[in-house]
């Protein structure tokens, strides 16, 4: 199961072979780099951990250099393990685009766009109440208190408060073309991010 860690570039269109237009996201993808290797017998599970983007050595701690100079490698920035990989994998070794091919299934994760505290209208898409005869419950989300039984509000009720910022994986996004040449992948639909996010990809299992 190919894994990459990428940027995302944003989103555009191309046509395919039979002239249909297909939407797509443009990731830059790689070249990424094997820091360390996770076993079983040291570790207690099996995972790669893999690097991505270049960065100056005094933008990271003496720890974070000390884990690039084991491993060999020029200091990086962004530093993510994939469980489950790492089979006839080296530490040094670099990965690039061509670890996918067209056509091929992935999913994509990333920390979606954070919009802030919101209302129950936009977070939940709640009805907003009538607007007329004096009413002030417009877009309030109404009373969710409970009688004498049971006495309290339940766990898990829908309301305001942050919106997006957190982690999403979007599942089943076809590759429609590899450009290895310049470390891109296009992939059908949209990502999760906003433009210059970074995302974990993988194919999907």
């Amino acid at each position: 199961m190919p894994a990459l860690l990428g940027r995302k570039v944003g989103m555009t269109q191309v046509f395919g072979e039979d002239g249909r237009v297909e939407r797509v996201t443009v990731v830059e993808a790689g070249p990424c780099r094997v820091t360390g290797l996770r076993t079983d017998d040291r570790d207690g599970y099996t995972a790669v951990q893999l690097g991505f983007g270049d960065v100056p050595e005094r933008k990271l701690t003496k720890a974070e250099l000390g884990h690039a100079k084991k491993s060999g490698d020029a200091p990086l920035r962004h530093l993510c393990e994939f469980r489950g990989e790492g089979e006839g994998l080296e530490v040094g070794q670099e990965l690039t685009v061509d670890v996918f091919e067209k056509g091929a299934t992935v999913k994509v994760s990333a920390t979606s766009k954070g919009k802030g505290f919101q209302g129950t209208v936009k977070r939940h898409r709640f009805s907003r109440g009538p607007v007329t005869h004096g009413s002030h419950n417009v877009r309030a989300p109404g009373s969710i208190g409970a009688s004498a039984t049971p006495s309290r509000v339940f766990k898990g009720i829908r309301g305001p408060g942050q919106m997006g910022n957190k982690r999403v994986t979007q599942r089943g996004l076809e590759v429609v073309d590899v450009l290895a040449d310049r470390n891109l992948l296009l992939l059908r639909g949209s990502v999760p991010g906003p433009k210059g996010a970074v995302v974990e990809i993988r194919t999907e299992a």
